[in-house]
């Protein structure tokens, strides 16, 4: 298993979060603009075996359960012919079971929203500030200060930042990397950035 910091020259503050249309393990699809109703969005690039990502799940669902006015979509980008653990088919039944309860949680199959992203590893967490239909990204870090999985955070960090930005006021926090296992992409799909 590869442990690392998450750290894109893809995504940077105040840009507008890339374009998407993907299956979500409820069985319906799901764009970029569905989420528009909200002031604003949570991308967790996230799967269903890394222990990092499975830590995170309870906090997700806390962030969902919480925010009216966020919506928490998660997407897996996985490889499932590698990982079987992170196949569509088991999003759909750790959804069912009520194990994962987002608002979406998704599926990139050909990894491409991932890669649009700068996405490096599982959880990885975009922030965007619905600006009149446009999302733009108003930070990317981790979503505590736990640095393993077996840690309780003692800072919700990322709902302070939601706090902040539905609020209205402006992110200024220095930007925080998440920790996680690498994105597990499929041969010939790493992108550029992708460095180990």
């Amino acid at each position: 298993m590869v442990s690392l910091d998450s750290e894109s020259d893809v995504l940077q503050r105040g840009d507008s979060a890339p374009a998407f249309e993907l299956a979500g393990a409820d069985g319906e699809l799901y764009a970029l603009e569905d989420f528009a109703v909200y002031e604003a969005l949570l991308v967790v690039f996230t799967c269903n075996h890394c222990p990092y990502a499975k830590a995170k799940i309870p906090e997700l669902n806390r962030l969902a359960e919480e925010y009216d006015d966020l919506a928490v979509v998660g997407i897996n980008s996985n490889d499932p012919q590698e990982y079987p653990d992170d196949s569509f088919e088991r999003m759909q039944e750790i959804v069912a079971d009520g194990t994962v309860d987002y608002d979406a949680y998704l599926h990139d199959a050909d990894q491409s929203v991932a890669a649009a992203y700068g996405a490096r590893c599982t959880p990885d967490p975009f922030l965007f500030d619905n600006d009149d239909g446009d999302f733009r990204l108003a930070y990317h870090g981790r979503l505590d200060d736990a640095p393993s999985p077996d840690d309780d955070p003692s800072v919700r960090e990322m709902a302070a930042h939601v706090e902040t930005l539905l609020s209205g006021d402006e992110i200024t926090a220095a930007e925080k990397p998440s920790r996680g296992c690498s994105i597990k992409w499929m041969d010939g799909n790493e992108p550029e950035y992708w460095e180990l």
